[in-house]
């Protein structure tokens, strides 16, 4: 008996775990792509597996709906892999240990990875089913969507007769997506000199902050622990001289980073300038962040006197500067759709090496001109440092159409189902619509999905219920005629 056994709908659920259960974060979703490819061979379905584990499954049409237009099913295989300091699960390796818990499922000291395992849960559900009728469907499953939708660039779309596409990949029930920004990957790279360093070593942990999808709790005033040892470098240059030996922050780019940790060597007899320092930094945090991030928290502890490999005085300047002039956060807000952020950047992984300080933002924005200039703000900074910036992952924004069959009948669909009418946004986080449409002509797009809660964190939860109701309004969508 699984965790998830006896829950409705049996068939999502039942699919849902079984995807749990394979290892499947960025970058390391073949073996859940192999299971896919096993299950079409197993029920007769065309299946095509591309190099990188994308996969296009089709399932020919039900008696009946022969004439119906095709409709693309689609969502990613990867999930963003995070975990709690005292997790031990190897989540390249290991399957996630799932709890229940009332209405809401999640998994033990990880992330759920619901973003997206419940698309594809969802897919296979339909793909297996004897009673369920729908038009000719195109499961298009893609890899690596989370570290800059890299997957969809690459897929060969071709074989592909849908020109309608439900995207499985939104967080809240009863809003349709009809439109999101585009991104880009920024990965900087600035070169550091060390020297020899003595003194006693002060390792800074930063902890209890809440993270989130740089997406969509970008605007939730919650903090950023790579900008935050930035600050506190700073609060403590005003105290006592130091010297630094390692820093790092963060664990994917489009991950607010929730925890940083930093080692320091600080000469004998500067305890009381360095409290001085850290109650500063915890009196600022509270001021900022004290409603919409309230647990932030600077702890150190400190080792006997080494001597070891630290930043000369140059470099140690430039990471200080780089942790606190780069920008981040929402640059811009929409003046098109209130309440919409425009523009964002986020500083997801910080790491200082040996020879170079890299950091990797996640650039958004629904306006392409704007997602240009905040990337060339990122490097013309960084080549002020003396570094250089590596781009990647860049995709398009998806554009909201004001004529749009495909929302219309969703739309139509959901106030029979719900007895109300849905919200339609647009979004700040990246969809993989936007690249689809530039490779399918005519394509019309929508997304929906059922609720989760703090997606990308160890917190994330997927509510059970609205899994149900939002098994129902697929199925309705899928049997709805033209």
């Amino acid at each position: 008996m699984g965790v998830l056994s006896g829950l409705e709908p049996v068939s999502v659920f039942h699919y849902f775990e079984e995807i749990c259960g394979i290892p499947h974060t960025s970058y390391h979703e073949k073996a859940l792509s192999d299971y896919c490819v096993r299950f079409a061979e197993e029920r007769g379905l065309f299946c095509r597996q591309d190099e990188m584990g994308n996969l296009l499954i089709v399932a020919d049409a039900t008696p009946g709906y022969e004439e119906e237009d095709t409709i693309i099913i689609q969502g990613h295989l990867d999930m963003v892999g995070d975990k709690t300091a005292d997790c031990g699960l190897d989540m390249e390796k290991e399957g996630l240990r799932l709890q229940v818990d009332g209405d809401y499922i999640s998994a033990e000291g990880t992330t759920l990875g619901g973003d997206d395992g419940i698309a594809v849960a969802y897919a296979l559900a339909v793909l297996d089913a004897k009673d369920i009728p729908h038009p000719r469907l195109e499961v298009v499953l893609t890899v690596c969507e989370e570290v800059g939708l890299l997957g969809a660039t690459a897929m060969d779309l071709s074989l592909c007769r849908g020109r309608k596409l439900l995207n499985i990949d939104s967080e809240v029930e009863g809003v349709l997506t009809a439109g999101c920004a585009g991104g880009r990957r920024a990965e900087c790279r600035i070169p550091v000199s060390r020297t020899q360093g003595t003194g006693l070593p002060h390792i800074f942990t930063l902890e209890g902050l809440l993270g989130g999808h740089s997406g969509t709790e970008i605007d939730k005033g919650r903090a950023n622990a790579n900008v935050l040892l930035g600050r506190f470098l700073m609060i403590l240059q005003d105290h006592t001289a130091y010297q630094i030996v390692s820093m790092s922050g963060g664990v994917k780019e489009n991950v607010i980073a929730k925890d940083g940790r930093m080692t320091l060597l600080l000469r004998a007899g500067e305890e009381e300038e360095l409290m001085q320092a850290v109650e500063e930094f915890h009196s600022q945090m509270e001021a900022e962040y004290g409603t919409a991030d309230p647990d932030i928290h600077l702890k150190v502890s400190v080792g006997r006197e080494v001597t070891c490999s630290v930043l000369d005085e140059e470099s140690a300047q430039k990471v200080v500067e780089a942790l606190n002039l780069m920008p981040e956060g929402i640059q811009a807000m929409s003046m098109d759709i209130p309440g919409l952020v425009e523009t964002s950047l986020n500083m997801g992984v910080m790491r200082l090496e040996e020879e170079e300080l890299t950091i990797w933002f996640s650039i958004r924005s629904s306006v392409a001109s704007a997602k240009e200039r905040t990337a060339r703000k990122v490097q013309m900074l960084t080549e002020l440092l003396g570094g250089t910036v590596k781009y990647q992952g860049d995709y398009p924004a998806w554009s909201y159409a004001r004529n749009s069959k495909l929302r219309d009948l969703c739309v139509d669909v959901f106030e029979k189902q719900y007895g109300r009418k849905p919200e339609v946004q647009a979004l700040h986080a990246g969809l993989e619509c936007g690249i689809l449409s530039g490779k399918i002509k005519g394509l019309d797009c929508i997304s929906f999905g059922p609720d989760q809660l703090d997606i990308h964190t160890p917190n994330e939860h997927l509510s059970i219920s609205s899994v149900g109701r939002v098994w129902e309004f697929l199925k309705a969508i899928l049997a709805a005629r033209s």
